[in-house]
């Protein structure tokens, strides 16, 4: 039995739950029913009241090092502009409209949320924005940020950091989000060359109290490999979505065997990157099976991407709450083997 095939038969109870800001999210039970389960956005037209948001729980836990957390997150790259990110001319984000988006998540039971100091416009910055709508954080809250590429005041990129700039780094990310540890910190990699000296130092901070956990980015089966023999490492994150990187499949693949959580980014802008989906053209098969569930295109690559392990974590990103709260739903929605096998000759026919 596959990873995903193991997730489709044992789908989490997705009856919508709250939970209150400062408690863990409750892990969802198995459930019975056979009909698909769909979301928010699909049940609105079969009542006449508002329907009940989704809680982040129906996409079921997973531990991430050492706090169970539901596998959808939220991604904070489009947070502090709207439009392109990660560009220097970016237009900054209303400062309340990210506050209230963050604040949101953690209403709907997000506890993953993903962030890195070079998350930032002219006027906004990722890190400062979680820390103003969040801290005190709770305890079940895993923030998990990333460190090598940076960029400088006017938003150009520099240099990926060597060992003392990792340091800095990290003291960065420490400064802007409060804390006095990190709880996931992720090496962007470049390239395939050796990643034991800038890993080993994250190692070193990591036994000095300042980071928990350690993850990898955009990196290569033989680094994740050597990075193991320095220090356990519990995320992997690189590029991968429904019909993205299909050649990826084997390491989301080796990733479930060994344990490690695999959190696609892009998974739904594909290769229009920082620049987001917008109006790309959805495939045949894609509309048809969303059509079948009542949903958008856009929640049904989010739920085929949660379809595709049970280890496999979500971190849609959006600067609007009714988009965040559809992609909180599409953690409810599940996939028949016939949709699953349609779906995958799209994510195929893109290698």
């Amino acid at each position: 039995m596959t990873a995903h095939q193991q997730h489709q038969t044992t789908p989490p109870d997705p009856s919508p739950t709250r939970a209150r800001t400062g408690t863990r999210a409750p892990t969802a039970a198995p459930g019975t029913g056979d009909a698909p389960v769909t979301s928010a956005v699909a049940s609105a037209s079969a009542s006449p009241s508002a329907p009940v948001p989704v809680h982040a729980a129906a996409s079921g836990a997973w531990t991430l090092g050492d706090v169970s957390v539901p596998r959808i997150g939220f991604g904070t790259m489009r947070l502090p502009q709207t439009g392109t990110a990660l560009v220097p001319d970016a237009v900054p984000r209303d400062r309340d409209q990210a506050l209230a988006v963050l604040r949101r998540a953690v209403e709907l039971g997000v506890r993953h949320l993903d962030t890195a100091a070079f998350y930032f416009s002219p006027l906004r910055s990722a890190n400062e924005l979680i820390n103003r709508a969040l801290a005190p954080y709770d305890e079940d809250l895993v923030i998990a940020t990333k460190v090598g590429p940076s960029r400088d005041a006017a938003g150009e990129w520099n240099e990926h950091a060597g060992p003392e700039g990792l340091r800095a780094q990290v003291e960065e990310n420490l400064r802007q989000l409060g804390r006095d540890h990190l709880d996931l910190v992720n090496l962007r990699v470049l390239g395939t060359a050796s990643v034991a000296e800038r890993f080993g130092v994250l190692a070193e901070l990591r036994r000095a109290g300042l980071i928990r956990h350690l993850g990898l980015s955009n990196v290569h089966p033989h680094q994740l490999a050597e990075a193991r023999e320095l220090a356990p490492v519990i995320c992997v994150q690189n590029p991968y979505g429904l019909g993205m990187r299909p050649d990826q499949d084997e390491l989301v693949r080796h990733c479930g065997e060994q344990g490690i959580a695999f959190v696609p980014f892009y998974a739904l802008a594909g290769s229009a990157g920082e620049r987001g989906r917008g109006g790309a053209t959805e495939a045949p098969e894609v509309l048809r099976v969303a059509r079948a569930h009542g949903i958008t295109p856009v929640q049904l690559r989010l739920a085929w991407t949660l379809h595709r392990g049970p280890h496999v974590l979500a971190i849609p990103g959006t600067g609007d709450t009714a988009h965040l709260e559809a992609n909180v739903a599409a953690g409810a929605v599940r996939l028949s083997e016939a949709e699953l096998a349609l779906l995958e000759t799209v994510h195929h026919r893109a290698a």
